[in-house]
């Protein structure tokens, strides 16, 4: 008996999304529990397993295709064998068969393709019949068209014009014969461009203002040298760096300037009476923003094992929409990248965003005497419009002065 293989029904805030990627097709045999579709949203990529062992019959929404909540998406067949439920399709022609389609001058459309592989064929312009198909039964799969386009591009210094422009991505400068001009042109993904309208909006609804200070690195690279080794030992291999620090420092700001820790809700305003820290994380498919609950009241080891298991999540696209909602406050780190200094853009509703830097040994003037230190610059932007100038600066002076003398976190002055 078939079963309706449905998209997940999506929170409130999510409208639709996307067909991301089959992991089954038609036919192939499927364990119960094993992931067979991505669907992307706005926000995450959602996975859909199968409910029992069986086969997966149809597929009813393509890669591409935009999805409705729980809308069917295809038919699944408990109990079925890969055998049994290819017995309906339609029989792969043999090598002898193949061969003389080939003389004849079949159409491409009688070779058998999953919806991917035949995507990637469409828009690299290619002939299925030039690309070894690998797939049960003669089927070309997506990774044959892969590897058939990565062999074209192997050799893309030698070939025509008009093959090195199929390759699947885009060839390096270097690579691109005189008088070349390549092109690819890639839809945007969902969370690109959301992430795309979020910034659009947040640098047209907010009247954003940044302001910068520098702070010296030395006490608090001196402090983690002195007990990185023994942080370690003690909290089971968690590493101590520098972003918990930074959070504690930033949990502890927010609490004597509730004004950057608030949000505007149409004519209101919201304190929050906690801390929520979300922490930036680039990702290929772009940059998300885990939350640390209560991050106030969670230790130093807890923060760093939580954001290693968030950046390990938003690699392998697992984090969930509850893990990236809310937030009261964001800190963005451009210094993993060698950024020496930006102007972080806010992240609505909330109010101000502290983007941290590369840390840059500078000559510095301390007593009188021309010292080499290692400094960051840090940037607070904010939303002017809940949040006054004297209140920033004041904001980022106090996170400059935890850092350069951590005792005063534990102290709470």
């Amino acid at each position: 008996m078939s079963t309706e293989i449905k998209a997940p029904t999506f929170p409130e805030s999510v409208a639709d999304g996307t067909v991301a990627t089959w992991h089954k097709q038609p036919g192939e045999q499927v364990a119960r529990d094993e992931l067979i579709v991505d669907i992307e949203t706005d926000k995450v990529v959602l996975e859909v397993v199968a409910p029992d062992d069986g086969v997966v019959e149809e597929i009813i929404k393509n890669e591409g295709d935009v999805v409705l909540s729980g809308e069917v998406i295809g038919k699944f067949k408990a109990g079925a064998t890969g055998s049994s439920a290819k017995a309906t399709e339609s029989k792969p022609e043999s090598s002898s068969e193949k061969a003389t389609a080939d003389e004849s001058g079949v159409a491409s459309s009688d070779i058998i393709m999953s919806p991917a592989a035949k995507k990637l064929v469409e828009e690299n312009g290619l002939n299925p019949k030039d690309v070894n198909a690998t797939g049960k039964d003669g089927r070309l799969t997506k990774e044959d068209v892969v590897n058939h386009l990565e062999s074209k591009k192997s050799v893309a210094q030698s070939a025509p014009a008009e093959k090195t422009a199929q390759a699947s991505e885009p060839v390096p400068a270097a690579n691109i014969p005189q008088g070349e001009r390549a092109e690819k042109r890639v839809p945007m993904t969902r969370l690109r461009a959301s992430i795309a309208r979020r910034l659009l909006d947040a640098s047209q609804s907010t009247a954003m203002l940044t302001t910068f200070n520098e702070v010296n690195m030395k006490p608090l690279m001196e402090l983690r040298k002195q007990y990185k080794d023994l942080f370690e030992k003690t909290h089971n291999g968690t590493k101590l760096g520098f972003m918990s620090l930074f959070v504690k420092a930033a949990a502890e700001a927010l609490k004597r300037f509730p004004a950057v820790n608030a949000s505007i809700d149409g004519d209101d305003i919201v304190y929050h009476g906690y801390q929520d820290i979300g922490v930036a994380v680039s990702t290929e498919k772009g940059l998300v923003v885990p939350i640390l609950r209560d991050a106030d009241m969670m230790s130093l080891a807890t923060i760093e094992g939580t954001i290693k298991q968030f950046g390990q999540k938003a690699k392998d696209g697992k984090l969930t929409i509850e893990e990236m909602t809310g937030g009261t406050f964001t800190i963005s780190n451009g210094g993993v990248f060698g950024s020496l200094m930006s102007t972080p853009i806010l992240n609505p509703p909330q109010t101000a965003i502290l983007g941290m830097h590369k840390i840059q040994e500078r000559p510095m003037a301390v007593n009188g005497e021309v010292v080499i230190l290692p400094m960051m610059y840090l940037a607070l932007s904010y939303d002017h419009r809940m949040i006054d100038g004297k209140e920033a600066v004041q904001f980022l002076v106090t996170i400059k002065e935890l850092i350069e003398d951590p005792a005063r976190i534990l102290l709470e002055i």
